[in-house]
């Protein structure tokens, strides 16, 4: 195992963003304000918080061969991640995400997957020499569910803890597949689909997480917003409070949190103290507008 190396197996997307003074009803056209075009994609988002920390970041995706996909490569480029597994698929467009943030800075995504969704076992195959010596593999669900078990039975044929983001939210995950983690780390809707109890708080948090945890997931990290983290190993809870800051937009905060909580437990940060990390990243970025252009540097996250 090398210590700080991350492999991330996700998306990569182009995020378009209208801020509106409140999100649209159900068949309603209104007016919005500032239009914006930011890289996003979960795991990209990941990858590159997760790179910023410090992680020696390895990211596993697809991209079109259309001017977005340039885009996602120079932005990897300039955060100084390894882009050798970063393939081009010249049949699909490159992930996009419509996005509209209003003044409180909530938001409502539509994703279209594009190449995302083309990320096959075979590409896997073809990458594997990425995971020799990685201290930890992260992924999400915005690729093709079979791809992302591929990757779970190398990782578990070669030693590798997996942390899975469950996002965006599905019940389509097995015990089978859940077993496999080291770590699931669902918001509270998510949460809820998961575990089938509602979560509005953290007692429900905390019942959601040992229900989970029946499933077979070792460890259960809740992210509850405003609310803070709730985490469970099978035996104790850890409960990390939220801070308390001005939200601009929440759009890629739980991305944020789990790229950094990867490259903190990568680097040998106990639980406790990666949570903390990783909770006050997340709290930096809703500060900001925009995806990977929120996640903050490790020295701002040292100085919050």
């Amino acid at each position: 195992m090398i210590k700080n190396k991350v492999v991330v197996v996700g998306s990569a997307n182009i995020d378009l963003v209208v801020k509106t003074s409140r999100l649209p009803g159900r068949g309603e056209t209104m007016l919005g304000g500032d239009f914006s075009m930011f890289c996003g994609g979960k795991g990209a988002n990941q990858a590159v918080a997760a790179a910023r920390f410090g992680s020696d970041v390895r990211f596993v995706g697809k991209v079109g061969s259309d001017i977005f996909g340039t885009k996602v490569l120079d932005n990897f480029n300039k955060s100084g991640m390894n882009t050798d597994y970063l393939l081009v698929d010249h049949k699909c467009h490159t992930g996009i995400a419509l996005i509209t943030v209003d003044n409180g800075g909530e938001n409502s995504i539509v994703v279209a997957p594009g190449a995302n969704g083309a990320l096959q076992a075979a590409d896997i195959d073809a990458a594997q020499s990425v995971f020799d010596d990685a201290a930890f593999i992260l992924m999400q669900l915005e690729i093709p569910l079979d791809t992302l078990e591929h990757v779970l039975a190398i990782a578990n044929a070669r030693g590798v803890p997996v942390i899975l983001n469950p996002a965006p939210a599905t019940i389509n995950l097995s015990p089978a597949l859940l077993s496999k983690l080291y770590a699931l780390t669902p918001n509270e809707t998510e949460a809820a689909m998961i575990s089938g109890v509602r979560v509005e708080d953290i007692d429900d948090a905390k019942r959601a997480a040992i229900k989970i945890n029946e499933m077979g997931v070792k460890l259960v990290v809740i992210t509850l917003g405003d609310k803070g983290v709730v985490c469970y190993d099978g035996t104790d809870f850890i409960a990390v409070p939220s801070l308390k800051v001005d939200a601009i937009d929440t759009t890629a905060a739980g991305d944020t949190f789990n790229g950094v909580f990867a490259a903190a437990l990568a680097e040998g940060r106990g639980l406790h103290e990666a949570l903390r990390i990783s909770n006050a990243a997340a709290a930096i970025s809703v500060t900001r507008l925009g995806a990977q252009s929120s996640a903050p540097y490790r020295s701002e996250i040292e100085a919050f």
